[in-house]
């Protein structure tokens, strides 16, 4: 029996319409998957506790040793917290006194933490190369060495402790963490590793504008940061007459040996703006490039609630260059040597200087 034209046309347009609607179904349900998965994703970043940095560290609660310090009930916590509790014990006893403010006890914990400990550094910000623990408050009090969620994790408990309301933060990359902390009805972020070593107060109690300066965060799920009240950089900076006497204004304080120091401009305007940061990039690049030692100064502008330009200065040091025994040295040497053999370096493989008589095939 022949099938008609008809009937044939309208057998393989159906086949491809079933073929179609298969295929067509097969993608709706990948990109559901996906946007399921995406959704999955972005939840689970909108949370405190329970987020793992660089795949490997987790931030994990310190409720459950905060609220036995404060309800003096310890049955519920393991020896390992238990232990954690006692050594944040002895460290408020020593630092904390009666008559302190919220303000007085965080800068109190903050310059503990960034003066005490040790910053466990690696390749990666995050990752421990020395002691074990170094990412949560058990070891961080124990070895006195930590890592970023390591510090930023002991900092929350201790202000747990104290009444005081605090957050972890992770940037959006998942690499770093820091504290959100509330003083006087505003947030503030810390950021201890940053400082540890110099407790410069660099990245202490910072709104927003200035920790968008070297963080980056979900702002829609953590709390905003406007305060500049207890910023101690922004209340106490002092009064600049001129632009041109910042230079006279940051040699005092590098005589002085300040950590750190903050000047207030008023009705600054676009050419003062524009010669103000001319000179304090020319005096913190000077020091760099003159001064023999790994000290160097950094400076970042802000404003206060008024609307003034303020400027702070930090004073760091550099002691993060990599010592290796001299047989390492000497092998390391010659790889250099294989590739670069203009490069020269002194007998410790510390120092380095290039041959500077050419610069893009002319002598100079």
């Amino acid at each position: 029996m022949k099938l008609g034209k008809g009937f044939r046309f309208f057998c393989a347009l159906t086949a491809l319409l079933v073929i179609a609607s298969v295929v067509f179904g097969a993608l709706n349900f990948i990109g559901l998957r996906k946007m399921a998965e995406a959704k999955e994703d972005e939840e689970n970043l909108s949370k405190e506790d329970g987020i793992t940095i660089a795949e490997e560290f987790t931030v994990e609660s310190t409720l459950p040793v905060s609220e036995a310090y404060i309800s003096g009930d310890t049955s519920r916590l393991d020896d390992r917290q238990k232990e954690t509790l006692e050594m944040a014990e002895k460290v408020i006893k020593s630092e904390i006194k009666s008559d302190m403010t919220d303000y007085d006890k965080e800068l109190a914990i903050y310059k503990y933490l960034t003066v005490n400990m040790n910053n466990d550094t690696g390749l990666l910000t995050v990752i421990p190369t020395s002691h074990a623990d170094s990412d949560n408050p058990y070891g961080v009090l124990k070895n006195r060495n930590a890592v970023c969620v390591g510090y930023a994790t002991t900092f929350r408990l201790f202000m747990q402790m104290m009444g005081i309301d605090c957050k972890v933060v992770h940037s959006t990359d998942l690499t770093h963490t820091w504290d959100l902390v509330n003083i006087g009805g505003d947030w503030y972020h810390v950021d201890c590793y940053m400082d540890s070593g110099s407790g410069n107060l660099k990245s202490f109690n910072m709104d927003d504008t200035l920790c968008s300066q070297s963080h980056d965060w979900d702002n829609e799920f953590f709390p905003a940061a406007t305060g500049t009240e207890y910023n101690p950089l922004i209340k106490n900076a002092e009064s600049v007459a001129s632009v041109y006497d910042i230079p006279k204004w940051f040699k005092e304080h590098i005589d002085s040996e300040d950590k750190s120091f903050s000047g207030k401009f008023k009705n600054m305007k676009e050419d003062d703006e524009n010669v103000a940061r001319y000179i304090t990039d020319g005096i913190v690049s000077g020091i760099s490039w003159t001064d023999d030692s790994s000290d160097y100064y950094e400076s970042v502008w802000t404003k206060d609630s008024d609307g003034n330009y303020i400027l702070c200065v930090f004073f760091s040091s550099d002691n993060s260059e990599a010592e290796l025994p001299d047989e390492q040295k000497e092998k390391a040497n010659e790889a250099i040597y294989e590739y670069f053999p203009d490069i020269s370096l002194d007998g410790d493989g510390d120092d380095y200087e290039t041959d500077t008589s050419v610069y893009d095939g002319e002598e100079v």
